[in-house]
C-alpha cells in the first residue's frame, strides 16, 4: 500500500521576547507567512496528510495549526506528541510507528537537528539542514507505519520557502 510521510519542520522562530523558554518561543512573522505558502503548495499539489503530529513546542504547533486550518483538516486530527520535542531519531521513529495502519498521509512538524537526520533516513542525497517550513514528503509502499524505512522509499520530494519544489530522488524498482 502507498503511503506519505511528511516531515515538516517548524516555521522561523520568533526572538524578539527575552527570557521566554524554547518551548514557548512563537512564530516569527515570516515563519507564518512561509507555514501559510508551504500548506498552499502542497494543497495545489493535491497532497496533503490526513493526520498530523506536532511537538508541543509554540513555533511547532502553530505551524502544524496554520497548515492544517489551510488544508481543511478536522482539528481532533492535530495531535501533541511531547516525544516530537528535542528529539532523538529513535523517538520520532517511534511516533511514526505508532500511528494507525488506517493512515495514508501522516505529517509531523517538529524541529532540528533531529528532523534532518530523520529525513536523510529515507533520501539518497542527505539533507545537510531542512530549512524552516521545509517540507520533505517521503512515498512509501508498505503495509504499515512500524519499521518503515529505505527499502520502503518509492520517491521522494523537498520544498521550502525560498525555493521551486525538487524532486530528491527515487528508489530503482526491486
Amino acid at each position: 500500500m502507498e503511503r506519505r510521510l511528511f516531515i515538516i519542520r517548524h516555521g522561523k522562530s520568533s526572538w524578539e521576547e527575552e527570557g521566554l523558554d524554547d518551548i514557548d518561543r512563537p512564530l516569527a512573522e515570516r515563519g507564518t507567512r512561509n507555514a501559510d505558502t508551504m500548506a498552499r503548495r502542497l494543497s495545489e499539489s493535491g497532497c496533503i496528510p490526513e493526520l498530523i503530529y506536532s511537538s508541543p513546542a509554540n513555533r511547532a504547533l502553530s505551524t502544524a495549526s496554520i497548515m492544517s486550518g489551510i488544508w481543511g483538516i478536522d482539528p481532533a486530527f492535530l495531535q501533541i506528541h511531547d516525544a516530537l520535542y528535542m528529539a532523538y531519531v529513535s523517538e520520532i521513529e517511534q511516533v511514526v510507528s505508532a500511528a494507525p495502519n488506517g493512515v495514508m498521509n501522516l505529517a509531523i512538524f517538529g524541529h532540528n537537528p533531529s528532523f534532518t537526520l530523520y529525513a536523510n533516513h529515507f533520501l539518497d542525497e542527505p539533507l545537510d539542514n531542512l530549512p524552516t517550513a521545509g517540507v520533505v514528503v517521503v512515498t512509501l509502499e508498505s503495509d504499515g507505519w512500524k519499521g518503515i524505512g529505505r527499502p520502503h522509499v518509492r520517491q521522494t520530494f523537498m520544498d521550502y520557502p525560498k525555493r521551486q519544489p525538487k524532486e530528491l530522488g527515487r528508489k530503482p524498482k526491486k
